[in-house]
C-alpha cells in the first residue's frame, strides 16, 4: 500500500502516517524499485489501534509500550490490565481536578453582575489576587 492509501484508509492525513512513523509506532517501509515506500496490509490496524489508544487518553509513549508489549509473549495480560488501571487513575485525578476547576469558574462567575468596567471585574481581580 502506497503512504496515501493508508491514510485513506485509516481516515488521517499522509503527514499523520509520517509522524507516526518519525515517533516509531509504524515501522518505515521498504522501498519499491521505482523509489516508492510500500507500506504492509497490516499498518492500517496498527494506525486504527494507535487511534484507539489515543481516544482513550494513552499517550504516545504508552502507546509505543503498549505496541511492544502486543509482540513480546513473554508479557502476560496482566501487565497490560495494570497499565489499563493505572491510565484509569489518572482519568479520574484529571477529572477532580477538572471538576474543581469548574467549581472555582462557577464561583468567579456568580460573582460578576456582567457590566461595568473591567478595572471593577471581580473575576480579573481574583486572578490578579496573590493570594488565589
Amino acid at each position: 500500500m502506497t503512504i496515501g492509501q493508508v491514510a485513506r484508509e485509516c481516515g488521517i492525513g499522509v503527514e499523520t502516517v509520517r509522524f507516526y512513523e518519525r515517533k516509531g509506532l509504524i515501522p518505515p517501509p521498504p522501498r519499491r524499485g521505482s523509489g516508492y515506500r510500500q507500506f504492509a496490509p497490516d499498518t492500517v490496524q496498527r494506525i486504527h489501534f494507535i487511534q484507539r489508544a489515543k481516544d482513550l487518553g494513552f499517550s504516545l509513549k504508552e502507546i509505543r509500550d503498549l505496541l511492544s508489549l502486543r509482540v513480546d509473549r513473554t508479557t502476560s495480560c496482566a501487565e497490560v490490565k495494570a497499565r489499563a488501571e493505572a491510565k484509569i487513575s489518572e482519568v479520574r485525578a484529571k477529572k477532580k481536578t477538572l471538576e474543581r476547576m469548574e467549581r472555582a469558574l462557577g464561583r468567579l462567575t456568580a460573582a460578576c453582575r456582567g457590566k461595568g468596567p473591567t478595572g471593577e471585574c471581580p473575576i480579573l481581580e481574583a486572578l490578579e489576587d496573590e493570594k488565589g
